[in-house]
């Protein structure tokens, strides 16, 4: 037995959720559809063949989870809003009926006491705006700072925090790249214009929230990892240097430094985004917070066919690697290159084939995966990093984009034939070590 990592008072323990994956009711209430919902629609897209027509119909059910989430006796909530059911073509006239959910869900959050921590934008770009060219239009980075600007107008006083974007890397390279995600483009040059559209919208959002004075704080969230050669070959340490600066420093360098990565920029060579005179000076404004998702590292091999991660400590249902001491390095690394503001690790969990059994769900992977990411964060607050909260992801079982409903990642288990909610053991265990966190006594845990 030891001792767990001893956290500030004050630091904020929560779950996370996003809008498309959990809210159901895609097309009540006046909300028009988004690009997943027609992603969805070709079966062939996701795994499962199924759809987010239902999901985890938390649109009908907000006030159960947010019983749930009182239940484990946490502080915080992160969610996101689907722009398409408060604005259906992403322009135009708002939707008064998805804002009065949001009001609602704000509401419940603040009597019992949780803040609310929303995200504007997590992947579910209404479809009409697709039809106009999407995130390869810049028109849509304006269209997304309106939206950002009506949102801080009417709910900035009542949120704890406002991020831009969830993991536009996602959007740019998974929607754009491979057509993993929706809108199911393949075309590199297209991704990597879509990431500097992603980061313009971030730019023109956080000067539009200012504008009308929202006293929430503004950041974005963006999904990062270490990259680390197989080997201690050249080619291995090229491969790994240029994948680091591809990711996290193609999203960090424009936000904090005002450029890109001159690396990655001779990389792309003549897929290098267009940039407009001034659009480099709209991204590098100040934010109040960074939020960090950590899930993997990347693990870099040359060789054909490449070398495997050693995945010492196992590897979750979605096939990645856990290696929780990847998120120290990753915020040492940050905390050395960049001047960073207060940092939430904004997700960080896993998928696990999770089963009910005479009522109970034992995931005890998914237990020792937590404990051990917290174990690295407090290793990397300890040497200097500005940690302010953890949100695990995820609050429930969920619609897990072109997986479906075939992977797990929440700490409450859903029938979705049913809707019925069950704790899973991780549930108990992270409300135990919530509550050790804020008694006297240090939380004693198995090794």
């Amino acid at each position: 037995m030891t001792h767990a990592p001893h956290f500030p008072a004050d630091f904020a323990w929560g779950v996370a959720t996003s809008a498309f994956q959990i809210e159901g009711a895609a097309y009540e209430d006046g909300k028009g559809p988004s690009i997943w919902d027609k992603f969805c629609e070709d079966p062939t897209n996701i795994k499962d063949q199924s759809d987010g027509l239902i999901a985890c119909d938390h649109y009908h059910r907000y006030s159960e989870d947010v019983e749930i989430i009182a239940s484990l006796g946490l502080d915080t909530y992160r969610f996101s809003m689907a722009w398409a059911r408060v604005q259906p073509d992403g322009k135009g006239a708002w939707n008064e009926a998805g804002f009065a959910f949001y009001d609602r869900l704000i509401g419940a959050l603040q009597e019992k006491n949780i803040a609310a921590h929303l995200t504007l934008y997590h992947w579910d770009l209404p479809q009409a705006l697709q039809e106009e060219g999407g995130w390869l239009s810049r028109d849509t980075a304006y269209h997304f700072a309106e939206y950002a600007r009506e949102v801080a107008r009417r709910f900035g006083h009542r949120v704890a925090s406002i991020a831009t974007h969830n993991e536009p890397w996602c959007t740019a390279n998974l929607g754009h790249g491979n057509a993993q995600f929706a809108p199911g483009v393949a075309d590199a040059k297209s991704a990597i214009q879509v990431s500097h559209h992603l980061l313009l919208s971030h730019g023109l959002a956080m000067t539009a929230m200012r504008e009308v004075g929202s006293p929430a704080p503004l950041g974005i969230v963006l999904n990062q990892w270490t990259a680390d050669p197989a080997t201690d070959t050249q080619a291995d340490r090229d491969m790994a240097e240029l994948e680091y600066a591809c990711s996290v420093q193609w999203f960090m360098d424009p936000i904090f430094k005002g450029h890109y990565p001159e690396l990655a920029l001779r990389a792309h060579g003549d897929k290098a985004p267009i940039i407009y005179p001034g659009d480099l000076q709209v991204i590098h404004q100040k934010i109040d917070f960074l939020g960090v998702n950590y899930y993997f590292r990347a693990f870099c091999s040359a060789e054909n066919p490449p070398r495997s991660a050693p995945a010492v400590q196992g590897i979750t249902d979605m096939g990645w690697e856990i290696y929780p001491q990847g998120l120290t390095e990753l915020l040492l690394a940050l905390h050395a290159e960049y001047q960073l503001p207060p940092i939430y690790i904004t997700e960080n969990g896993m998928a696990s084939a999770d089963h009910l059994e005479h009522g109970k769900i034992a995931d005890e992977q998914r237990i020792a995966y937590v404990r051990d990411h917290l174990a690295a964060l407090a290793a990397a607050m300890q040497q200097g990093v500005d940690v302010r909260g953890y949100f695990l992801w995820s609050l429930l079982d969920n619609f897990e984009w072109n997986s479906g409903y075939s992977k797990r990642f929440g700490i409450v288990h859903v029938e979705y034939a049913t809707q019925q909610r069950t704790l899973k053991d991780s549930a108990m265990w992270y409300r135990d070590y919530c509550q050790q966190q804020r008694g006297v006594q240090p939380l004693l845990v198995a090794r």
